[in-house]
């Protein structure tokens, strides 16, 4: 049985990571920051013990209290665990966030990926490492983007996650230890957190047309393009990278772009409404033309002082060398997140 840790696993990613290893058989450990308020919803089946039936049978599921950015806390548990893995998922993700709390999204995203490898060296140094980098690194003006496109963060966010992203290199080439990067372009899901572009959609869009609320939908930019992928596909990549026998760094990507706006459109196509956009010389307004009710607008306060525009990924070398090819389309990442909130709210 191989034993696996994953920090940030609370996380849209971590849970979905969790739920793969513990089928595969894992002694899964994961990490959880003490806060206030906690915010499990992600991995309650795995709190109230439901990882020992049905499909999870094979594995075994174990959570620790510690935090990326306290050394101390990492060093005591990679020294007990003494895992064969180690995911570090952990993070400050938001974007958005990182203009407003710059230092504190560098301190997580960037010395605490420090933090794990350093404890990694001192406990247990033969243990593999992914280390979760990031699409946003790139300019977003030369693409499609791979592992070979330069990089050039136009975020706090991204500046952290690039100084992660550098660190892994230095302790790979310095201490030879295992750790592989995944530069992971868009990915969601139902499990995604509601701060983010794609959640705040469908969430507002439900409560518009299921709930019944008189509410608009406010966005910044809607003319920005990502390429998506679902999460369920991305992790699989993280899983398949620690099982080669040599570290690298891997693009995982969807191969094919959408802007914000088509999300939008294909967000209220799933319930049937006749979308319009109309421009009034100001920015841009989405309406429902059976009731003539706006029920979207682009507002300046949502734009980001520094925008990557496009986001393009080419996956090649990991559909080549990992065998990796996403499952599902961006129709089907939709109708999920789709579906999902709204039997979240039926519940």
């Amino acid at each position: 049985m191989k034993v696996a840790i994953i920090t940030g696993i609370t996380g849209q990613d971590g849970s979905y990571l969790a739920d793969l290893l513990l089928k595969k058989g894992y002694e899964v450990h994961g990490i959880i920051r003490r806060v206030s308020t906690p915010n499990t919803s992600n991995i309650e089946h795995l709190l109230r013990g439901n990882w020992n039936i049905g499909n999870y049978t094979r594995g075994i599921f174990h959570h620790h209290e510690g935090d990326i950015t306290d050394l101390s806390s990492l060093a005591r548990i990679f020294k007990e665990v003494q895992p064969d893995e180690i995911y570090n998922l952990a993070a400050q993700t938001f974007v958005g966030i990182s203009w407003n709390q710059p230092i504190h999204t560098c301190n997580t995203t960037g010395m605490g990926a420090l933090n794990v490898f350093e404890a990694v060296r001192q406990m247990c140094s033969s243990a593999k490492i992914y280390q979760a980098s990031s699409s946003e690194m790139f300019s977003g003006i030369e693409f499609p983007q791979n592992e070979n496109t330069r990089f050039k963060p136009r975020s706090p966010y991204v500046v952290a996650n690039l100084f992660a992203h550098e660190s892994a290199r230095i302790y790979r080439e310095s201490y030879n230890q295992f750790i592989s990067c995944g530069i992971l372009f868009n990915h969601e899901s139902p499990r995604r957190g509601i701060e983010f572009v794609t959640q705040k959609i469908v969430d507002t869009a439900v409560r518009q047309f299921v709930c019944g609320e008189d509410i608009v939908l406010k966005l910044g930019n809607i003319e920005a393009s990502r390429d998506w992928s679902h999460a369920k596909d991305m992790v699989y990549g993280m899983w398949q990278m620690l099982q080669e026998e040599e570290p690298q760094d891997y693009v995982l990507a969807s191969g094919k772009t959408h802007t914000v706006r088509e999300f939008v459109e294909k967000v209220y196509e799933y319930f049937g409404v006749d979308f319009a956009w109309m421009d009034t010389g100001g920015l841009p307004e989405g309406y429902d033309c059976d009731t003539g009710n706006l029920i979207v607008e682009s507002v300046p306060e949502f734009y980001r002082p520094n925008e990557v525009e496009t986001l393009l990924g080419d996956s090649t070398k990991a559909r080549t060398e990992l065998k990796w090819e996403p499952k599902l389309t961006f129709d089907d990442l939709v109708a999920d997140m789709v579906s999902s909130r709204i039997a979240m709210y039926q519940r």
